[in-house]
C-alpha cells in the first residue's frame, strides 16, 4: 500500500504544481520536517520523499531477515529484494534529478516507469509469497495477464508523458500539442480490450481461471471507472483535481492487481490430497 501511496502522491504532486515546492533535496528548505514554509503544495513533496524514504527501510530490514533467514526461504528471495533495494535507490536518484533539473519531462516520465514497475514486482512477490508451493497455472491465464499489465503500464507511462509536457492542458486551452491526447486516447481502446478479453475467456473456461472471478470483477470494476474518470477529466478541461489524483489511482491499482493475478497459482497441496484421496489406500503394498 505505501508503494500505491507513493505514485498517487507523486501524481497529486505533479497535478498541485508542487513537484518544485522543497527546492533543495533530500531536506525540504534545510531541513527534515519544514515548519514555516509548510502549505498544501510543501506538504505533497515532503510527504512523497517521507514515504520513499519509508519504503526504503523497511525494503531494506526484509533484506536483511531475507539474508538471515535464507535458509528456511526460497533461494531467489534475498536476490529478489537486493533488486528491490537497488530500484528505490535509484528512483531516489530520479527523484533527485526532477528537483535539481527543475522537472524535465524524461526524467519525470522515468521516475513513473520506475515506481509503476517497483508496484508491478511487489505486487507479484506478495501473491507468489501466498502460495509458494503451487501449481503452474495455465500458460494462456499468465501469458494474458502479462499481455494485459504491459498494455496498462504503455498506457501509463503514455499518459504520464502527457502530463509533464502538460500536452492536455496546451490541447484544450490554446490547440496545441493535441496528438499526444488523441494518442492516449486511441490507445485506450486496445488496452481496454486486452483486460476485457482476459475477463471473459477466464469465465468461459471452466476450472480455476472462473474461479478467480473476484480479481476479473474487481479488474473489470477498476477499468470502468478509470475510463469515466479520464472522460469526466478531459471533458471538465482538467479542473478537477480530484479526477485527475484518481485516475493515477487507479491505474497502480490496476497494474497491481494484473501483476498479482499474473503469479497466482493453484493450490498445490489441496490438489495432492485430492489425488492421494482418489488412490486405494493399499496400492502401495504391490510388489
Amino acid at each position: 500500500m505505501a508503494l500505491i501511496a507513493l505514485v498517487v502522491v507523486g501524481g497529486a504532486t505533479r497535478v498541485m504544481e508542487a513537484g518544485l515546492a522543497c527546492p533543495d533535496w533530500p531536506l525540504c528548505f534545510g531541513s527534515f520536517l519544514p515548519g514555516h514554509q509548510m502549505n498544501l503544495q510543501v506538504f505533497l513533496e515532503w510527504f512523497h520523499r517521507l514515504d520513499a524514504f519509508v519504503i526504503g527501510i523497511a525494503l531494506l530490514v526484509q533484506l536483511w531477515l531475507a539474508v538471515i533467514w535464507r535458509s528456511h526461504l526460497p533461494a531467489w528471495l534475498p536476490w529478489i529484494y537486493a533488486l528491490l533495494v537497488f530500484l528505490v535507490l535509484f528512483q531516489g536518484a530520479l527523484g533527485a534529478m526532477t528537483v535539481l533539473q527543475l522537472l524535465p519531462s524524461g526524467v519525470v516520465t522515468a521516475h513513473l516507469a520506475l515506481a509503476l514497475t517497483l508496484v508491478a514486482i511487489m505486487s507479484a512477490l506478495a501473491q507468489k509469497l501466498l502460495v509458494p508451493n503451487g501449481l503452474a497455472s495455465p500458460a494462456w491465464w499468465r501469458w494474458m495477464c502479462i499481455t494485459s499489465l504491459a498494455c496498462v503500464m504503455s498506457q501509463c507511462l503514455l499518459g504520464g508523458r502527457m502530463a509533464t509536457t502538460w500536452a492536455a492542458q496546451r490541447c484544450l486551452i490554446h490547440g496545441q500539442a493535441c496528438q499526444w491526447l488523441f494518442w492516449h486516447r486511441f490507445s485506450a481502446i486496445p488496452v481496454a480490450f486486452s483486460v476485457f478479453i482476459l475477463v471473459i475467456t477466464s469465465f468461459l473456461v471452466k476450472g480455476w481461471p472462473r474461479s478467480q472471478w473476484p480479481f476479473l470483477l474487481t479488474i473489470s470494476t477498476l477499468l470502468m471507472m478509470q475510463v469515466c474518470l479520464g472522460f469526466l477529466s478531459v471533458n471538465l478541461g482538467l479542473s478537477q483535481p480530484t479526477l485527475t489524483i484518481g485516475h493515477q489511482l487507479i491505474a497502480a491499482l490496476l497494474v497491481a492487481f494484473l501483476s498479482a493475478m499474473s503469479c497466482r497459482s493453484p493450490q498445490g497441496s489441496t490438489s495432492n490430497l485430492l489425488l492421494l484421496k482418489d488412490q486405494p489406500l493399499l496400492e502401495a503394498c504391490h510388489g
